[in-house]
C-alpha cells in the first residue's frame, strides 16, 4: 500500500511540479545601452588610442605576465595569500553560495521520518465509556511537510534573485582582487620613489656639507664673506630636513605595504629606487569602450540588477494561489509491540491553497520591487560611466606623460649645467655663492620632479591595467 502511496499520489505531484516551475513571472532582461560614447575620447591628450594597437588587451593579459619584476610578484602573491579584506571577499562568495543553494532547496520537498508515542489516564467523568480508561497510541511516519509547490513561479523567482546575488559576490571578489593588486603595486612604487628621493637628499646633503666646509674655510681666513657661509648652510639644513623626512615616508610606505601583504615583506623584496623596478608592458584599451562590460565591478552591477529583475517575479507570483502539499505514510498501533504488525499501516494527503482576497501589502511589495529595480539600473549606468571616465584619465596621462618625461630630463641637464657653469664663475670670483646656490636649488627640484614623473608613469600603467579589468585572474 506505502508502494501504490508513493507511485500515485506523490511522484506525479512532484513531476507536474518540475514541469511547472520553469514558468516565472520574472520580466524579460535585456541588456541596457551603455550611457557613454562608443569609442575612447579624442584630442591631443590620445594621440596613443587613436591608432590601431599591437598591445594585449588588459583583461586578456594575465597579472604574472603585465607584472615583471620578479620582486613585485612575490609581494602580490603574498598579499593575495594573506590580505584579509581579500579574505573576507573569498568568504563573502561562500557564502552566498551557501545562500543560493538553502534557496534552490526550496523548490525540492523536505521529507522527515518522525515517531511519536504517548499514554493517557482519562477519568470515569470524562470517558465516553464511562469507566476509567488508559488511552495509547504509537506512530512512526515518512512524509512531506508544508512543501510549496511553485506553481506560478515565486520560489523559482527567489531562487534566480540568489543565484544573480551570488555570482555577484564572484565578481566583488574579483573586483577586490584587482584592488589590491593596483594598490600593492601603487605602495610598492611610491616605497621606491621615497627610497630613490631619501638617495638623493643624502647625495645632496654630502654635496652640501662638502661646500659648506670649503666657505667655512675660505671665510675663517678671511675669503669669503659670511653672508656666503649662511647661506651655504641654509642649504645643509634644508637637505637634512629632506632625508629626514624621506627616512620617515620611506618607512610608512613599508608599513602600508606589509599591510597590503598580510605579513611582513623581506627586506630583500624592497625596491631600492625606480630605477631598479622593471619597467612594466604597454597594455590597448581596444578601439571600444564594449571593453568595459567585462569589468568585474560593471559586471557585479550587472548581476545585482538582474537579481532586482527576478525580484519582480517574485513580487507578481505573490498575487497568485499559493499552493502546499503536507502528506505521510507509515504505521501506527495502540501498543508499542503491535507498531510493526500487518494492517497498522496508515497515510496522510492534504492539500492546502490560500488565494489573497485583500492584502495591500503586495500592492506595495511589487511597487518596491520595481523601484529597487531602477535603483540598481541606476548603479549599473553608473559604474559604467564611472569606468569610461577612469580609462579616459588614464589615456590622457598615457598620452601626455612622455612629453613630460621628456622636458623633465632636458630641465635637469639644463640646470645641472647651469649649476656647474655658476660653481666655475664663483670659483673665478666673477659672481657670487648665491648664484651657485639658486642653480643647486634649481636642479635639486628638477631632479625631484623627474622622480615623481617617472613615478606617475609607472602609476598610470597600472591603474589603466586595473581600470581595464586587468588582474582578476586566478593564475
Amino acid at each position: 500500500m506505502v508502494r501504490d502511496m508513493i507511485r500515485k499520489i506523490i511522484l506525479p505531484g512532484i513531476v507536474l511540479t518540475f514541469c511547472l516551475s520553469g514558468c516565472t513571472m520574472i520580466p524579460e532582461y535585456s541588456r541596457p545601452g551603455a550611457p557613454v560614447p562608443v569609442k575612447w575620447p579624442d584630442g591631443p591628450a590620445y594621440r596613443e588610442s587613436r591608432l590601431p594597437s599591437i598591445h594585449p588587451v588588459a583583461a586578456d593579459l594575465p597579472w604574472r605576465q603585465f607584472f615583471t619584476d620578479d620582486r613585485l610578484r612575490e609581494v602580490i602573491v603574498s598579499a593575495l595569500e594573506n590580505n584579509r579584506d581579500l579574505r573576507i571577499a573569498a568568504l563573502n562568495v561562500e557564502r552566498a553560495r551557501a545562500y543560493y543553494r538553502i534557496q534552490r532547496a526550496e523548490l525540492l520537498p523536505t521529507v522527515d521520518a518522525t515517531g511519536s508515542g504517548y499514554r493517557e489516564r482519562v477519568p470515569a467523568d470524562l470517558s465516553s465509556t464511562g469507566r476509567r480508561t488508559t488511552m495509547e497510541e504509537y506512530r512512526a511516519d515518512l512524509g512531506i511537510s508544508s512543501w510549496e509547490i511553485d506553481f506560478f513561479g515565486r520560489i523559482r523567482s527567489l531562487e534566480k534573485r540568489a543565484l544573480e546575488e551570488y555570482l555577484a559576490t564572484e565578481e566583488a571578489r574579483r573586483s577586490a582582487q584587482i584592488l589590491l593588486i593596483s594598490e600593492v603595486a601603487n605602495v610598492y612604487l611610491t616605497l621606491a620613489m621615497d627610497r630613490e628621493n631619501l638617495q638623493l637628499a643624502r647625495s645632496t646633503l654630502e654635496a652640501q656639507q662638502a661646500s659648506y666646509n670649503l666657505i667655512r674655510r675660505r671665510f675663517e681666513v678671511g675669503i669669503a664673506p659670511k653672508l656666503d657661509l649662511r647661506q651655504v648652510q641654509q642649504r645643509v639644513d634644508a637637505a637634512r630636513v629632506d632625508v629626514a623626512r624621506y627616512t620617515e615616508l620611506a618607512a610608512q610606505d613599508e608599513n602600508a605595504l606589509n599591510l597590503l601583504a598580510g605579513k611582513p615583506v623581506p627586506a630583500v623584496l624592497l625596491p631600492q629606487g625606480l630605477s631598479a623596478v622593471t619597467p612594466l608592458p604597454d597594455v590597448s584599451p581596444g578601439m571600444s569602450s564594449e571593453v568595459l562590460l567585462l569589468r568585474p565591478d560593471i559586471l557585479r552591477a550587472e548581476r545585482l540588477l538582474q537579481a532586482s529583475n527576478a525580484d519582480i517575479g517574485a513580487a507578481r507570483a505573490a498575487f497568485f494561489p499559493r499552493i502546499s502539499l503536507t502528506t505521510a505514510f507509515g504505521t501506527a498501533s495502540d501498543d508499542l509491540s503491535g507498531l510493526f504488525k500487518s494492517g497498522s499501516d496508515t497515510w496522510m494527503f492534504a492539500p492546502g491553497i490560500t488565494l489573497p482576497i485583500f492584502d495591500p501589502r503586495i500592492w506595495a511589495a511589487l511597487r518596491v520591487s520595481k523601484a529597487e529595480r531602477e535603483i540598481a539600473l541606476a548603479r549599473y549606468e553608473g559604474a559604467i560611466q564611472t569606468a569610461f571616465k577612469e580609462v579616459a584619465d588614464a589615456l590622457a596621462t598615457k598620452g601626455t606623460v612622455g612629453d613630460q618625461i621628456t622636458a623633465q630630463e632636458s630641465l635637469v641637464e639644463a640646470t645641472a649645467e647651469t649649476y656647474q657653469l655658476s660653481y666655475a664663475r664663483y670659483e673665478k670670483g666673477s659672481d657670487t655663492y648665491l648664484s651657485v646656490l639658486d642653480a643647486q636649488r634649481s636642479l635639486y627640484a628638477a631632479q625631484q620632479g623627474l622622480i615623481a614623473i617617472r613615478r606617475a608613469n609607472f602609476a598610470n600603467q597600472v591603474r589603466l591595467y586595473a581600470v581595464l579589468g586587468g588582474g582578476g585572474d586566478l593564475n
